[in-house]
């Protein structure tokens, strides 16, 4: 396994939530690596926290519910304790961008301009960049309002309906028929979108694949990539396989230059007929595991951009390497089939890694490597073998209110200065 660049000393690490898939994966790294790390999260119960490498846990407030009260609380946090590298793990790195000029001037962070960030984050706006680039994506119609999407989607079936802000898979309904559509409706009825667009997209039938990479200046420094082999709750990757695609590293290359990109960008893609059609773009480093796990070490090479090191390109990673999430594995089981059954099969197929599972590496909490992430793991196994409908309650705890809403949106766009 590539673990994080170490450089003459361990770092100093603050990563910006510990709620999300993201940061678990990051702070074993991290910690295997010989860094200090800590974390902020409004929940003391987040999912980072159940870790032998986090030295220190500071609860926050939210970003979602009170953003101006998140910022002073990570502003006051650097200026009392020492940390070499604050890494925006989520969707505070919109914020954290339109300030970036204070922050460093107590730490090291690597972010693109405000405007490029909020140009990956907001699906109609990366929608329309790719148009302007020239780089496939599946047909998409862009509408303004709640009434045109309902206009718009009357017999399209199958379509995709995406609100322009959401995120780890929130906000995105897969539409096969008028029942699907009237709940995606009905859910986006409540979310509060205001002025916020709304995509309506052509669906494909074509497997999954992620990249993720890290950019100085909008130089492409670092790619890795993978294909989803295994649906997981709420439609993240339970099951993963390492792929390598030239294609993606030149497009890319050509979408970091155009926004100027500095730090980490992923994005998701199909990949139909040899050809990626672009769905997605996350202006962060997502679930970094996978590829240190195939030798190609992303995260390290964030660190030394933050820090403005002298790089060297980390090596690629390795085809067909496997790893899978077991919470994922379990919670999607249990949302696709319900039964004690299904989840007992998925559970030995793991623990003897029989069939899809030969040669996979868990990820996400690697027991052998850090033993408290063994409690979340085995809490969830026994919570959904004694209820498999709790998978729908206990995959909906990743929304938390560490991430971003159009709401909280608004008033970063508004009030921060």
């Amino acid at each position: 396994m590539a673990s994080a660049s170490r450089p003459t000393k361990p770092l100093r690490v603050l990563l910006s939530e510990g709620g999300s898939t993201s940061a678990r994966e990051a702070i074993t790294l991290l910690g295997l690596a010989g860094h200090h790390v800590e974390i902020c999260d409004p929940s003391p119960r987040c999912f980072g926290r159940m870790s032998r490498f986090v030295r220190a846990f500071h609860r926050c407030p939210g970003l979602r519910s009170d953003p101006l009260g998140y910022l002073s609380f990570i502003e006051e946090l650097l200026a009392r304790r020492p940390f070499d590298v604050l890494l925006p793990i989520h969707e505070q790195g919109l914020l954290f961008a339109k300030v970036q000029h204070r922050l460093r001037q107590h730490t090291a962070l690597a972010l693109p301009s405000f405007a490029s960030y909020r140009t990956a984050l907001d699906k109609a706006t990366f929608s329309a960049v790719l148009s302007e680039l020239g780089l496939p994506q599946p047909a998409t119609t862009i509408v303004d309002s709640l009434a045109a999407a309902r206009i718009h989607a009357v017999g399209e079936a199958p379509l995709v309906i995406k609100a322009a802000i959401g995120t780890a898979s929130r906000g995105v309904w897969m539409v096969r028929n008028a029942d699907q559509r009237a709940a995606a409706f009905a859910e986006l009825d409540q979310l509060n979108l205001g002025d916020r667009q709304i995509l309506l997209q052509q669906w494909v039938d074509a497997p999954v694949e992620h990249a993720q990479a890290v950019f100085r200046d909008g130089e492409l420094l670092a790619l890795h990539g993978y294909q989803r082999l295994i649906e997981g709750a709420g439609g993240g990757p339970a099951l993963k396989q390492s792929v390598r695609r030239d294609l993606v590293r030149t497009d890319l290359a050509r979408l970091g230059r155009h926004l100027a990109w500095h730090g980490a960008l992923s994005v998701d893609y199909l990949w139909h007929n040899e050809t990626a059609l672009y769905i997605d773009c996350n202006p962060r480093l997502v679930e970094p595991m996978s590829a240190a796990l195939a030798g190609c070490d992303l995260l390290g090479a964030l660190l030394q951009v933050s820090l403005g090191d002298v790089l060297v390109p980390p090596v690629p990673g390795r085809e067909g390497v496997r790893s899978h999430l077991a919470m994922q594995v379990l919670l999607g089981a249990a949302q696709r089939e319900g039964s004690r059954r299904a989840l007992l099969r998925e559970l030995h197929a793991l623990l003897t890694q029989k069939g899809a599972y030969q040669g996979s590496v868990e990820e996400l909490t690697p027991w052998r490597l850090d033993w408290l992430s063994a409690v979340p793991l085995a809490a969830t196994a026994l919570l959904l073998l004694a209820r498999p409908k709790l998978a729908e309650t206990l995959a909906a705890k990743g929304w938390g209110d560490h991430l971003l809403d159009a709401a909280a949106l608004r008033t970063i766009e508004r009030d921060v200065r």
